[in-house]
């Protein structure tokens, strides 16, 4: 008889400071065990997450979307609830849940992705959002910077934006968006792209704020894009700025089991 499973997507936030990454780890608390082991406790079995967009050890999260199967049908304010209340000790929640057709899938539905990176571009350091920005004293000139991330924005090979260690198929990627903005004594970049490449983004705003304070022309970011060589890449900006802040997904698949059994 085959088994009638139930499947969920969660919206997950997490600080990512205490958690080796998302994806579970042998060396330490991944955020996916924290979230998996909270939900066995009612499910009363195993249970696997699979999530739109891993993150690396330090790396936030204010929109992470996972999908769950269930044997059993829950009330989703209750899947919720029960989910934080055994995650309560650590600084990870789910905000929202809704049930899903299993024609959904977290990572493999999603046709966009967004990040924030988040720069304190001032004198003194971080104080509240200590670990939660990356502070650069030199005064960063966000105009230059979106200047130059302009050249980034379009389909080409990121091999110099991309981890050493990466596993991508390819480094060929489509940039849609990496808009740069100052907003008070922060700086902001947002970039969105279907997927990215290992460190892609880190290093890009590593590579940015060479130009934002004056060490590179605007040219220069252009040509280490094309050089396609690693070494052409700038520092590598820090995990703690980075935020994962949501997920697009086409309408059909965001469907409920009732919509799809009653048009």
């Amino acid at each position: 008889m085959e088994r009638i499973t139930h499947r969920y997507m969660l919206v997950v936030e997490y600080d990512g400071a205490p958690f080796t990454g998302w994806q579970r780890q042998e060396n330490g608390l991944a955020v996916q065990q924290l979230v998996e082991e909270a939900i066995e406790v009612f499910a009363g079995r195993p249970v696997r997450l699979h999530c739109a967009g891993r993150t690396d050890s330090g790396v936030h999260a204010l929109h992470q979307v996972v999908h769950v199967d269930l044997d059993r049908p829950m009330r989703v304010d209750k899947i919720r609830d029960a989910t934080n209340a055994q995650m309560r000790d650590h600084p990870v929640v789910v905000r929202e849940v809704r049930e899903v057709t299993e024609a959904f899938h977290a990572r493999l539905s999603a046709v966009r992705r967004h990040y924030l990176y988040r720069i304190l571009n001032r004198p003194a350091p971080a104080s509240v959002d200590r670990g939660r920005v990356w502070h650069v004293r030199q005064r960063i000139d966000a105009d230059v910077m979106h200047e130059a991330a302009q050249s980034l924005v379009g389909h080409f090979d990121f091999t110099t934006f991309r981890a050493t260690q990466c596993q991508g198929r390819t480094p060929w990627k489509t940039l849609e968006r990496l808009d740069v903005s100052r907003a008070g004594d922060e700086i902001h970049i947002r970039a969105a792209s279907r997927s990215f490449l290992h460190h892609q983004v880190r290093s890009m705003v590593g590579t940015l704020a060479q130009a934002g304070i004056g060490r590179w022309r605007v040219q220069d970011v252009a040509d280490a894009l094309h050089a396609c060589d690693r070494r052409a890449c700038g520092p590598v900006a820090p995990a703690h700025g980075l935020y994962f802040t949501g997920v697009d997904y086409p309408p059909e698949a965001l469907i409920s089991p009732g919509e799809a059994t009653n048009p």
